[in-house]
C-alpha cells in the first residue's frame, strides 16, 4: 500500500495518461475520482500523489487540508502538480491551495513524461527515506521501552536482592550478637570455674590452719585452770569460727562444699523464713511474698538455701538505705529441655548495679559496698549452692531501678521419706570393754595432732600415719575400728588411699576429713553423711565417730 502513486485528474483522459506514462517505471497507480477519495488513499499508505492544478482551483479541501497539518514529525507526504501554463499570475486562493501543499513539484503542461516520470520517481525516493525514518524512529521508540522495561525489571531485582541482603544482613547481625553472648557467658563461666578452683585451694589451707587453731583453742578451754585465760581461748575461737565460716562460703562458690540435698517444698520453706528475712532487713523495708499456687518441690540442701535467700535480702537491704520494697517471689516455669524448673527471686527496688560490674557480683571478694564493708562472699556462695545443686543464678539489674537475683532448680516429684537412721551412740562414752581404735591418715602434722589428742581426750585408742602409704602399712598391721583420712595428701590422695583399703577391708567404716575435695568422687565413695568438714571440734568430731561406728553396727 505505502508504494502507490495516486492521481487525481478529474478532466478528460489526463488520469489515464498520468497513469500510462507512471506505469512504464512499473509504479503502482491508483486513481482517485475526487478529493474524498484521495485523502482516504492516502490515510490508508501512499508513496506520492500527482495532481492536476484544476483540483485546486476552488481552494485546498478542508479535511486534505487537516490531514497534511497533522502528518507525524517523520512524514512530509510529497505531491507532483501539473499545472496549466498561467498567461498572468495565479490567484492568491491558487497560490495559497499550493502552498498549503507543502512538499511539492509543479510541472507546466504539456510535460514531458520523462520529467513526469523523474519527478514521480523522485518524490517515491522521499517518501521512501520518510518510511525509513518512521521505521528507525520506530525501532528506537521499542528499544526505548525495552530498555525502561529492563531497568524496571533490572531496578525490581535489586530491590528484592537488596531486602535479602538487609534480611541477611539482620540474621547475621542477630547470630553474631547471640554468639557473642553466649561467648561472653562461656567466657564468664571460665572465669568463674578458674576462680573456683583457685578459692577451692586457697580454703584447703586456711581450714587446716584453722583447725588446728580451733582444736587447740578447745584443748586450752578444756585444760585451763583460770578463767580469763579460757575466756581468751573462747574468743579466739569465735574468731576461728567466723574465719571457717568464710572459708566454708568459699567452698559454696567453688563448689567443692558437701551439701545434703533433699526434697523441699519451697513455698513453705520460703514462707517459713519471713519472719526472720523481715528481722534481718530491719522496719524501713517492707518485705511481700509472692508465691506460686501450685507446689513447688525441689532437690537441695535445705540450710544452703536460707543461707542464700538471707544473704540476697540483706544485699538487698543495703542497697535500700532509706527504705523500700523487697519482694520474694517463686514460680514454677518450663525449661528448654522440657523440665520444668522451680525460680525463686528476689527483687528490690534499691539503687541498682551499673551494667559495666554486673558480670563481676559473682566473684568472690567483690563488693559494690562502700568503703570496705562487706566480705564479697554472699552472692559467690548463692552461686556456687546453685551450681553445685544443679541450678542456675542469674542477676538482672537497672541502676535507679533496683535488682532481681533468680535462682532455679529443675522441678522434684514429691516422694515419701525414709525413717531417720537410728540414733547414734557416741563412740568413747559408753566405756566399752575394749577402747574403739581409730587409724588417723593426716599429712598436715599440726592436724594430725589436733584429732589424734581430740579423740584420745573422748577416750579413743589413737593411730596414726602421715600419708596413704604409711597409712596402708597400719592397716596391714591390723584393722581399726574405724578409719579417718584427709582428702589432700601427698602421693596418694584420700579417695584413693580409702579404695585401697577397702579391698583390704571391705567393711571398714570411714571417715573423710577434709577442708576441700572434690565432693563428687568422695561422696560416691563413702557417702555424705561420712564427710566431715574442717575446721570441725570435739563436740562435732565425737558425733561424726560416734555416728558412723553406730551406722555400721547397725548394718552388721
Amino acid at each position: 500500500m505505502e508504494g502507490r502513486v495516486l492521481i487525481l485528474a478529474p478532466h478528460g483522459r489526463d488520469a489515464q495518461v498520468i497513469e500510462s506514462v507512471l506505469r512504464r517505471d512499473a509504479l503502482q497507480c491508483l486513481i482517485c475520482s475526487d478529493a474524498a477519495t484521495l485523502l482516504s488513499e492516502l490515510e490508508a499508505g501512499a508513496s506520492t500523489a500527482v495532481l492536476t492544478e484544476e483540483v485546486l482551483a476552488g481552494g485546498l479541501d478542508e479535511s486534505l487540508r487537516n490531514y497534511l497539518a497533522q502528518q507525524p514529525a517523520w512524514s512530509d507526504f510529497p505531491f507532483v502538480v501539473l499545472a496549466t501554463r498561467q498567461p498572468v499570475r495565479r490567484s492568491a486562493r491558487a497560490a495559497l491551495s499550493l502552498q498549503e501543499l507543502g512538499n511539492l513539484v509543479i510541472l507546466e503542461r504539456p510535460v514531458n513524461p520523462d520529467t513526469l516520470l523523474s519527478a514521480a520517481r523522485s518524490a517515491f525516493r522521499a517518501r521512501a527515506r520518510q518510511y525509513a525514518s518512521r521505521r528507525h524512529l520506530t525501532d528506537i521508540e521499542s528499544a526505548k521501552q525495552t530498555v525502561e522495561q529492563l531497568n524496571a525489571d533490572l531496578e525490581s531485582r535489586i530491590a528484592a536482592r537488596t531486602s535479602d541482603l538487609a534480611g541477611a544482613n539482620d540474621r547475621l547481625m542477630r547470630e553474631i550478637a547471640d554468639r557473642e553472648r553466649i561467648q561472653s557467658k562461656v567466657v564468664q563461666s571460665q572465669k568463674l570455674e578458674a576462680i573456683g578452683r583457685l578459692t577451692g585451694g586457697i580454703a584447703h589451707d586456711f581450714n587446716n590452719l584453722l583447725h588446728a587453731v580451733s582444736m587447740n583453742l578447745q584443748f586450752i578451754m578444756r585444760l585451763a585452770d583460770e578463767k580469763r585465760l579460757a575466756d581468751y581461748a573462747r574468743r579466739a575461737k569465735e574468731s576461728v569460727d567466723r574465719g571457717a565460716r568464710l572459708t566454708a562460703q568459699l567452698l559454696s562458690f567453688s563448689r567443692a562444699q558437701s551439701l545434703l540435698p533433699k526434697l523441699h517444698e519451697v513455698n513453705t520453706m520460703v514462707g517459713n523464713l519471713r519472719e526472720l528475712i523481715e528481722v534481718s532487713v530491719g522496719s524501713k523495708v517492707q518485705v511481700h511474698m509472692d508465691l506460686c499456687e501450685d507446689e513447688a518441690w525441689a532437690l537441695f540442701d535445705g540450710a544452703q538455701l536460707e543461707m542464700a535467700l538471707l544473704n540476697m535480702a540483706v544485699n538487698s537491704r543495703d542497697a535500700m538505705p532509706d527504705g523500700g520494697h523487697l519482694t520474694i517471689r517463686t514460680r514454677l516455669v518450663p525449661g528448654n529441655d522440657g523440665v520444668r524448673r522451680v525460680q525463686i527471686s528476689v527483687q528490690d527496688t534499691g539503687c541498682g548495679i551499673p551494667e559495666a560490674l554486673q558480670s563481676k557480683v559473682f566473684d568472690p571478694f567483690f563488693t559494690t559496698k562502700a568503703d570496705g564493708e562487706g566480705t564479697g562472699l554472699g552472692l559467690s556462695q548463692v552461686y556456687g549452692f546453685a551450681s553445685q545443686s544443679g541450678g542456675s543464678a542469674e542477676i538482672h539489674s537497672r541502676e535507679g531501678e533496683g535488682t532481681t537475683v533468680t535462682l532455679q532448680f529443675a522441678q522434684a516429684t514429691p516422694a515419701v521419706q525414709s525413717a531417720p537412721d537410728a540414733a547414734a551412740a557416741p563412740g568413747g562414752a559408753a566405756n566399752p570393754a575394749r577402747r574403739t581404735e581409730v587409724l588417723v591418715v593426716e599429712d598436715d602434722e599440726a592436724v594430725r595432732r589436733g584429732i589424734t589428742e581430740g579423740l584420745r581426750l573422748l577416750n579413743y585408742s589413737v593411730r596414726e600415719a602421715s600419708d596413704g602409704e604409711s597409712g596402708l602399712r597400719e592397716l596391714q598391721r591390723r584393722m581399726p575400728d574405724l578409719l579417718m583420712a584427709d582428702y589432700l595428701m601427698p602421693g596418694m590422695n584420700g579417695a584413693e588411699f580409702i579404695a585401697a583399703a577397702r579391698q583390704l577391708y571391705p567393711e571398714i567404716p570411714v571417715l573423710m576429713a577434709t577442708g576441700y575435695a572434690d565432693m563428687a568422687e568422695v561422696e560416691r565413695l563413702v557417702g555424705v553423711q561420712s564427710v566431715l568438714k574442717k575446721p570441725f571440734d570435739l563436740e562435732t568430731l565425737n558425733s561424726a565417730v560416734g555416728s558412723e561406728l553406730a551406722r555400721w553396727r547397725l548394718r552388721a
